[in-house]
């Protein structure tokens, strides 16, 4: 990370906003459902001190990968659980995306290059693609292996969702050694060239 203490500002800005819309998506789509744990629980708000995990906040500083508190879905409200699990899981991703949409395109609007804001946009789109990208990877508990699991047989899912804090310690293996770079930045960066260049 950049010792300049106005960009890391900036990171941890851009940070927090893409994890709390991110969390309030999936609360938000889970209540929509027929889910009220999330409401039950006060996350089905915007409040940063609701969804900022400190261990997320710190990665993405030192790693510039990070997450938030997950919230708490209840599959067993929804009508069609395989679905709807689906449905809630995408909703985060699909609002990091499109957050990053909107900055790149008020990026493109900005009268004043150079200043903060220009920079601030810029870094709130690259922190919700990777975000966005990072969430869609198969290891639990990203949205990715929701996603996943939620397309397979019933029994090839309860092996993988009752070994999921293996894949969990996987997860956290590849983030820590900074392996999970080679991984999600090439998807990355060239969602970014695609965005402003």
């Amino acid at each position: 990370m950049n010792k300049n203490p106005i960009e890391t500002a900036i990171y941890v800005i851009s940070f927090i906003i893409a994890v709390v819309f991110h969390e309030y998506a999936h609360g938000y789509a889970a209540y929509k459902l027929g889910d009220p744990t999330a409401k039950h629980a006060g996350r089905l708000t915007l409040n940063p001190l609701a969804h900022v995990d400190p261990v997320g906040l710190l990665a993405m500083l030192i790693f510039r990968i990070g997450w938030a508190k997950g919230v708490p879905i209840n599959p067993l409200y929804f009508k069609k659980r395989k679905r709807d699990t689906i449905i809630v899981s995408i909703a985060g991703i699909v609002t990091n995306f499109l957050i990053a949409i909107i900055a790149s395109i008020l990026f493109r609007l900005t009268i004043i290059p150079n200043s903060y804001f220009y920079q601030f946009l810029f870094i709130l789109a690259y922190v919700n693609i990777m975000l966005g990208v990072f969430n869609l990877l198969p290891f639990p508990p990203l949205d990715g292996s929701k996603i996943l699991f939620s397309l397979l047989p019933n029994k090839i899912e309860y092996f993988f969702t009752k070994n999921e804090r293996y894949f969990y310690l996987i997860l956290m293996i590849l983030i820590f050694t900074n392996r999970i770079s080679s991984i999600i930045w090439p998807i990355v960066t060239k969602i970014v060239e695609v965005l402003f260049f």
